[in-house]
């Protein structure tokens, strides 16, 4: 089933000072690029909304909840939110912990018939998302998250979605929020979902992900989850300390606080979350200290998956930058999506954030390239802009970066193109600072042996895949399977 996604056209009004002179409109500007972005990433149906000071100002609901029936998104739908569960689960905890009834202290095995872990494991490390690699040092997104779930249950005396909804569901009398636990759920209630769709060349209708866990699972909307924000800001769920220490990084330099990632940008601290799944993705971005909140709802996976949200930066997402871009800065004159990958001189600013949109864009680029191949040239472009003008690349690595030089070779090599060879500096530098940094980090030490397993380097790509194996207390993942097949095989 193949669909055409035609920008939104828009009536603009455009409002003039005094003087003459236009105005910026927050709330046009931002709608122009949601609307550009969901034209992009080849979303069905896109719901967004922003509050400010309490009131909302914008709200606005893109495409199609059903595009086979042409059934337009709105109000009605529900979406599986996914990890924004979290969120929830995070502040559960902190209630539990306000009655006493549990300690961020105490340890994961005692609620458990059999050690699952090590005893030096605490409730925090699993909220936290630091309970791998040396213990309570270093973030990684795990799925560990979700023996929460067993915890909660063992403290409270209750099943999980009947706790989740005693203590935060009704207390804020969210109509539209439940525990997504089965099919047959969705008929009893006759709850209207939006359609789950992936893009794979084509827009292909999926399915939905049943099961739900202190990890995920909570299905709702934008006014259900802004009632949970709205209380979270007015602590009626949990105090104001406790809100401080799930807002607050877990360590100094880490992107993840209790429940929901916590970072620092261009002097603005921003608290978030995101979700994923096949078919759907949802983003909650809150800026405290301005009063912003931004929640989105999607169905397809496309407004998280290529901005690789897992490895806990927000401005790696052109959604986010739109919003900050448009809310919090409040700068009409940066362009979000540069033309063809082409930067144009006269607006280029030696920023911080200019260079996360242009890298933000790279990034996205290179995932879409799977699918349009033309877009791996836009991809190289902007990197080459972005090191030539600011060629000292080490101070900004991360993650992100090594993630999209390697998927530049990916692509290069999945496709049959020709051997690519760009960016080998720049990859094998950051990928070497990354790994001096954290030598065990399972994600650079794969991009790196894959690295050197197509530039003939055996040595030291099964050096890499080793150190995968050999890294104490790392729960098995997708590189964990990668590194096994490439040294069964070698």
């Amino acid at each position: 089933m193949k669909i055409f996604f035609p920008l939104i056209s828009l009536i603009i009004f455009i409002s003039c000072t005094k003087t003459g002179t236009p105005e910026f409109n927050s709330e046009r500007q931002f709608e122009k690029e949601l609307s550009e972005l969901q034209n992009y990433f080849k979303i069905p149906g896109l719901a967004a909304l922003v509050e400010k000071d309490g009131d909302v100002v914008y709200q606005k609901y893109f495409g199609y909840a059903d595009v086979g029936q042409k059934i337009n998104l709105d109000s009605t739908y529900l979406f599986p939110i996914a990890s924004l569960t979290k969120v929830f689960s995070g502040t559960l905890i902190m209630r539990l912990v306000e009655q006493g009834k549990l300690s961020l202290d105490d340890s994961v095995n005692q609620f458990f018939p059999e050690p699952v872990f090590g005893d030096s494991i605490l409730v925090k490390h699993l909220l936290s998302h630091t309970s791998q690699g040396e213990i309570g040092k270093h973030f990684y997104y795990s799925y560990r998250f979700g023996f929460l779930t067993k915890i909660l249950e063992a403290v409270s005396g209750k099943p999980f979605d009947l706790l989740m909804a005693d203590e935060i569901f009704s207390k804020l009398a969210l109509k539209n929020t439940f525990p997504l636990i089965d099919s047959s759920q969705l008929a009893v209630l006759d709850l209207k979902i939006a359609q789950p769709y992936f893009w794979d060349n084509e827009l292909k209708t999926g399915s939905i992900d049943f099961g739900f866990s202190a990890s995920a699972g909570i299905l709702s909307n934008l006014e259900d989850i802004l009632s949970f924000s709205r209380a979270l800001d007015t602590n009626a769920l949990i105090t104001g300390a406790s809100k401080q220490k799930m807002y607050t990084p877990f360590k100094k330099g880490l992107a993840y606080g209790l429940g929901i990632f916590s970072q620092y940008f261009d002097g603005r601290k921003i608290v978030w979350a995101y979700g994923q799944y096949d078919c759907y993705s949802s983003l909650l971005l809150k800026i405290p200290s301005e009063k912003l909140t931004l929640i989105l709802l999607a169905n397809n996976n496309l407004m998280s998956d290529p901005a690789r949200l897992i490895y806990g930066d927000v401005t790696s997402s052109l959604f986010a930058l739109s919003f900050l871009k448009n809310y919090s800065y409040k700068n009409e004159n940066i362009p979000l999506l540069e033309e063809k990958g082409v930067v144009k001189s006269e607006t280029f600013h030696k920023s911080d954030f200019y260079r996360k949109k242009l890298l933000a864009q790279a990034l996205a680029d290179a995932f879409m390239a799977r699918f349009e191949t033309e877009k791996m040239s836009s991809s190289i472009k902007l990197l080459e802009k972005v090191f030539a003008e600011f060629p000292e690349y080490e101070k900004y690595a991360d993650l992100n970066l090594l993630h999209n030089l390697s998927f530049l070779k990916d692509i290069a090599f999945y496709k049959e193109l020709e051997a690519f060879n760009d960016f080998d500096q720049q990859l094998e530098t950051i990928g070497t600072q990354l790994l001096k940094e954290d030598p065990s980090n399972p994600y650079a030490n794969s991009y790196m042996a894959t690295f050197y397993d197509r530039k003939g380097n055996r040595e030291k790509a099964r050096f890499h895949f080793e150190q995968i194996l050999k890294a104490e207390n790392y729960s098995p993942f997708w590189y964990t399977s990668e590194a096994k097949n490439w040294l069964t095989q070698h």
